[in-house]
């Protein structure tokens, strides 16, 4: 996949080529030969007219900046698939405001970088008026004052740093998360731990805004509940971009603890897991994780121990559950098309295309001005419970009111832009299969 370089160029290649059309990658081939770059013999061409833009005839074009490559792309490649079958469904029941609903899909490469250049995209050449995304909180962090900034509503269905919660007023309501922050998932996090009986806990965490603001919470609540942490003050934090990690395994492990928190993406997590293993470091230690592993892939990356376990067996972590009452019909919709039960934080990003979907018709505008004056309407009430996004359509429709009932929970949007959960409780089998065991509630 060709890497997104600044927006200005992202610009002409789009106009000159034509818009996206997959889910999952952007198709931008080279633009032909211009008078500045001719190869010899070659006679040089005008550059091609400019494409109008995707939303010229006034539908709702929505974007989608997740991460298909990069350190998160296991997760993120399920997440990804989620919005079309939203728009599908919503355009088979009449589309919002009388037209169809239009996608453009842009991979954000797990790089705060490309999601800015990436968001920039999306707001000044495809137009879009909301956009689900991103995934990681880092990458969040770099596309939402782009969005705010050009009035367009970012719905993240898995951003969970608490850094938006303590900044949203910067975002002038152009910021709402279908996933609770991590405030909430640590302290799930740390009742667990207390619950297992484990009270000293050491952290090594990715040196971003998801893991260091998941470390500040955990350490608060884990404090609060009775629990010591071995190295608060001097926390392990890594580089994310680091491919060596025997000098973090070392300290992350230093003083005995009952259990080590890591809170990694996968491919670094997996190397940090690994090099721990192989410096004889972490047996007899409880391995405690979060959402940002919870991938059918990880024991695999991790590998397995000498006698043929795998390395991460018995590890348990937590990840935003999916409770709401259009769960079962999300499901079914997934199923239908994956035959396989719908993975960490697609309801999530269900949830998030289905709001701006329905923001977008009680506001009777396809614009992000307009979306960001009704999300919390239609997400909070008052007005009939629906579920299904169809059904919340046609009541719009007809001038009343809604209270969305989401399929990852009621997705009731706070001031903030935040919503409450609740987590399950995932374990690594010693076949490498992850099985869901319990849940939990921060509350």
């Amino acid at each position: 996949m060709q890497k997104i370089r600044t927006s200005l160029a992202l610009a002409v290649i789009t106009l000159a080529t034509g818009f996206l059309a997959a889910a999952c990658e952007e198709n931008t081939p080279k633009p032909g030969p211009t008078a500045g770059n001719a190869t010899p013999g070659q006679e040089a061409t005008a550059p091609a007219p400019a494409a109008p833009a995707a939303n010229s005839d006034g539908s709702l074009v929505i974007g989608s900046l997740l991460p298909a490559t990069g350190d998160l792309a296991s997760i993120g490649a399920q997440m990804i698939e989620a919005v079309p079958y939203l728009v599908e469904t919503v355009n088979a029941c009449g589309g919002v405001n009388g037209k169809p609903v239009k996608l453009v899909a842009v991979d954000d490469q797990t790089d705060p970088k490309a999601g800015a250049a990436g968001m920039t995209k999306l707001a000044t050449v495809d137009k879009v008026a909301g956009v689900v995304g991103s995934f990681a909180s880092s990458v969040s962090t770099a596309a939402v004052s782009i969005a705010a900034q050009n009035k367009v509503m970012l719905v993240s269905p898995g951003s969970t740093s608490p850094v938006f919660t303590e900044k949203a007023k910067e975002y002038n309501g152009f910021w709402a998360r279908t996933a609770p922050p991590d405030t909430y998932q640590a302290a799930a996090l740390a009742q667990l731990a207390i619950k297992k009986g484990y009270k000293r806990v050491s952290t090594v965490v990715i040196n971003n805004d998801y893991g260091v603001g998941f470390e500040n919470a955990f350490v608060q609540a884990f404090e609060k509940l009775g629990g010591t942490v071995v190295n608060k003050g001097k926390g392990v934090r890594y580089d994310a971009k680091a491919q060596t990690f025997e000098t973090e395994a070392q300290a992350a492990f230093a003083g005995k603890p009952d259990a080590v928190l890591g809170v990694f993406y996968e491919e670094t997590g997996a190397l940090f897991l690994k090099s721990a293993y192989q410096g004889g470091l972490s047996k007899g230690v409880q391995i405690l994780l979060t959402d940002g592993v919870k991938s059918d892939t990880f024991p695999n990356r991790v590998g397995k121990a000498a006698d043929g376990k795998y390395i991460v067996s018995g590890s348990i972590g937590t990840v935003p559950g999916s409770n709401g009452k259009g769960l079962t019909a999300f499901t079914k919709i997934w199923e239908s098309k994956k035959k396989a039960p719908p993975a960490p934080y697609t309801a999530h990003a269900w949830d998030a295309a289905a709001l701006l979907t329905l923001a977008a018709q009680s506001a009777k505008e396809n614009t992000g001005t307009g979306i960001s004056s009704k999300i919390r309407e239609v997400a909070n009430g008052p007005g009939q419970d629906v579920s299904d996004v169809c059904e919340g359509l046609k009541l719009l429709k007809e001038g009343k009111k809604i209270n969305y009932q989401g399929a990852s929970g009621n997705v009731d949007i706070d001031a903030n832009g935040d919503v409450v959960g609740v987590y399950d409780v995932w374990q690594v089998g010693d076949d490498g299969k992850i099985k869901t065991i319990d849940q939990v509630s921060p509350k």
